[in-house]
């Protein structure tokens, strides 16, 4: 009754397309036709109506209910007859998008008009080009074969596929194979006097670092350290962990890094699980640890039967598929699992990294990433296979703390790099920084380029592909980081469900395959078989290991990371598996149900938070479970929070539903609140509120409980020296993690003035007040009186 008159009376109908089961095209098209004639019996219910029942989330950011139009128009552009007038059509745009894509059908004379509309913050015109390409492609395949499975359906076109196979490898790997061992000894020999560690005042020279790793090799040797026999390194960041590690693959051993501060439980765990032969320790740690039958413990501090052997290499036979080392990550069946690395994926890493970002002999390395974790060996291998200096230090953070002198290369996570920008400590000699383990913001390495660094690189890998998969340089102006292009030697696809390769601009799953790729995980053939699955695109029958991250290519062929396919999650770099920390909290009698999850922790980055159900009848203490988790799981892994819920939220599936878990308190309880009775106590009190997002904290609450951790606390000692002046370190809050345990170390520091000399003061009294002064008191001293001396003293 209506189409005579003016205007545009057309209706939104919402439709949802099925195609489970993996249709065939003439099926799917079956399923929407269905779909289409229902909806239209309905067609007379306003679009407006239907959002006012269902009553949907709105938002300014896209449409409600449907964010994807269809429109097919008979009629189009024909032109109207009117008398006395010629008419045109002319394109009108007003400039706004209605929906995140809207496409639209003409039917003409001379056939189908296609237009597709798109907003312009989620699509630039590039891609949106793709797509229509892909459609048209799609309906000559169907057109052609209306059997075949929707699945198979290929999108891409052959200079698609040509420009993904381009992209997915790099240059071939370089023609240098040699295994580290004997690159390090080759090295030993061309530069014996040349400096291969420092630590604090300690060097050590290439021959000395060969004599002392041969020599220990030779005892190891003589233990029956062999081909694929592991070795646990439970041992202090200092030159006798780097000797312990080249003595065990000298010995044609596979080291096992055990971090000195794991829980002695986690290490026994890890010394039956790989059967190591020994363990390279210091007396001290060793009694503390309960040996698997078949280990010995060889502690390094009584080596008086070391001492005795040869300096020459032992004499052994290794090959590239003999295991090099194997790193623990945390498992997803609720124990940790361990990741067989390869001599030949370490030397594919080493050439790989020589020929990209060579470094010269002399130049110093930053060694700051514990033989635990996959980035040592760009540290550690790297260094001492080039011929630089490796300049041991406790960790990253340590940069702030002494003169370490110019560096030519830097790793460290972004948290690790925005904390020591935050507190003004990124020396100034850095030359080349690595950044890794976390997705890298933008801002952060605008912020670097801004503080006088002169290289920032941005590197992504998993364990399982030996350190590093890919690499990008990033600029001083980036705008969108990506993780750039495979090293040499190395393969990096995204693929789909069905293992096809994804349109560019397409979010599909990172496969990794190449020189690098691990063994699998030791002891566990059906979790290798899971992750390191058949490579389709390998003509003699590679693997490829699928890594659970999501990402995507851009045009000009670079990958760009978005997050993982799981709920694994990274905190401060580590890699945590959510399902080995719930198996932690259910070990207890009163926990019925865990859920772990990542949330946004105070100074930014993630946090974990733990939510429990209780026994019936039972009631869960969050300090004691607490207590029980870091007896069991390194620091990183134990949440900053531990929630009690009634029950845990759950899907439509029945699982449980990880984002509708509760934001943690980590505030402390009134009952538990005891107010600062100094100043001292007052100000840091204070400090510790602005640094944790809370509103007051007790001088009894603990500072880790309350969400802070490694990065926060250095924050906080710089932030206790810059208020109080008062000298705090890391170590001492580890140990007293409370302001009534730190206060009275810094009370007598702390806010006091510096005392005044006078030229009547005898000699002995002034050099007892000057020798109680810290050097900062000694400085403004010196400052404030300078100026008033008449006499030289």
């Amino acid at each position: 009754e209506v189409e005579g008159l003016i205007g545009f009376f057309v209706n939104t109908l919402v439709l949802r397309t099925d195609l489970s089961g993996d249709p065939s095209f003439r099926e799917a098209l079956r399923r929407v036709r269905a779909t289409t004639l229902g909806a239209l019996e309905h067609q007379e219910v306003p679009f407006e109506k239907l959002v006012e029942a269902l009553r949907p989330e709105r938002s300014l950011s896209h449409a409600p209910l449907v964010q994807v139009s269809f429109t097919l128009r008979d009629g189009a552009g024909s032109r109207p007859a009117l008398p006395g007038l010629e008419a045109s059509e002319v394109d009108v745009h007003t400039g706004t998008a209605k929906f995140d894509l809207d496409l639209a059908v003409d039917r003409t004379q001379d056939g189908l008009r296609v237009e597709l509309e798109y907003a312009t913050d989620l699509f630039d015109g590039a891609t949106i080009g793709r797509m229509l390409g892909h459609l048209a492609r799609l309906l000559e395949q169907a057109a052609a074969d209306p059997d075949r499975r929707v699945s198979a359906l290929d999108l891409l076109s052959p200079r698609e596929h040509d420009f993904l196979a381009a992209v997915c490898a790099s240059a071939d790997p370089p023609a240098d194979t040699r295994l580290f061992p004997e690159r390090f000894a080759r090295q030993a020999a061309r530069t014996p006097g040349a400096v291969a560690l420092v630590h604090g005042a300690e060097q050590v020279t290439y021959a000395e670092l060969d004599a002392r790793a041969n020599r220990l090799a030779h005892r190891l040797a003589a233990l029956g350290v062999g081909p694929e026999v592991c070795v646990g390194l439970h041992l202090p960041r200092t030159p006798e962990m780097v000797v312990a590690m080249l003595a065990v693959l000298k010995a044609g051993g596979a080291y096992v890094p055990l971090d000195a501060r794991l829980p002695a439980d986690r290490i026994a765990h890890v010394l039956r699980d790989c059967a190591a032969r020994v363990l390279l320790s210091r007396a001290v740690d060793a009694a503390r640890v309960e040996l698997p039958a078949g280990c010995r413990a060889l502690c390094l501090d009584a080596g008086a039967a070391v001492a005795r052997m040869p300096d020459g290499a032992p004499r052994v036979q290794i090959h590239p598929g003999n295991l090099s080392h194997v790193i623990y990550t945390s498992g997803s069946t609720g124990r940790p699992k361990g990741v067989m690395i390869r001599h030949g994926g370490v030397a594919s890493f080493l050439s790989a990294m020589q020929a990209l970002l060579p470094l010269a002999p002399g130049e110093r390395v930053l060694g700051a990433t514990s033989l635990s974790f996959d980035v040592s060996v760009a540290e550690v291998h790297l260094s001492l296979a080039s011929g630089a200096t490796l300049v041991l230090v406790e960790n990253a953070l340590s940069l702030a703390e002494g003169d370490h002198g110019p560096l030519a290369q830097a790793s460290m996570g972004p948290s690790a790099a925005a904390e020591l920008l935050r507190a003004r400590a990124l020396p100034g000699g850095v030359r080349r920084l690595y950044l890794g383990a976390e997705p890298v913001p933008a801002e952060l390495v605008r912020a670097l380029y801004a503080a006088g660094v002169p290289e920032v690189h941005n590197f992504y890998g998993p364990t399982e592909d030996t350190t590093s998969s890919t690499h990008a340089a990033l600029a001083a102006g980036v705008e969108r980081v990506t993780v750039g292009r495979p090293l040499p030697g190395r393969r990096a696809r995204v693929l789909d469900s069905a293992l096809r390769p994804v349109a560019v601009g397409v979010y599909g799953e990172v496969y990794l395959a190449g020189a690098g790729e691990a063994r699998g995980y030791l002891g566990q053939p059906g979790m290798t078989a899971e992750r390191f699955v058949p490579d389709p695109f390998s003509a003699c029958g590679g693997r490829m290991y699928r890594t659970g991250d999501r990402a995507r290519w851009t045009a000009e062929g670079l990958l760009e990371y978005q997050g993982r396919t799981d709920f694994q999650v990274k905190v401060r770099g580590f890699r945590v598996e959510p399902g080995e920390v719930e198996a932690a909290l259910r070990e207890r009698p009163e926990v019925r149900e865990a859920a772990v999850a990542a949330r946004a922790g105070a100074g930014g980055g993630a946090v974990l938070a733990a939510y429990v159900v209780a026994e019936p009848g039972r009631a869960v203490n969050p300090a004691a479970l607490r207590e029980h988790l870091q007896m069991r799981l390194p620091a990183y892994m134990v949440p900053s929070a531990i929630v009690a819920l009634d029950a845990l939220p759950l899907n439509a599936n029945g699982k449980v539903d990880r984002k509708a878990l509760p934001a943690p308190e980590l505030q402390a309880r009134d009952d538990d609140y005891t107010a600062p009775r100094t100043p001292v106590e007052e100000a840091l009190a204070g400090i510790w509120a602005e640094l944790l997002g809370r509103d007051r904290v007790g001088i009894h609450d603990g500072f880790f409980a309350l969400g802070g951790h490694s990065l926060l606390a250095m924050r906080l000692v710089w932030r206790i020296r810059e208020t109080l002046d008062g000298e705090v370190d890391l170590v001492t809050l580890f140990e007293t993690p409370t302001i009534a345990g730190l206060a009275p170390r810094l009370s007598s520091r702390a806010g006091r003035p510096a005392p005044v000399a006078d030229a009547t003061m005898g000699a002995a009294r002034l050099l007892d007040m000057l020798d109680d002064l810290s050097e900062d008191e000694l400085d403004r001293l010196l400052a404030a009186d300078l100026d008033q001396t008449t006499a030289p003293s």
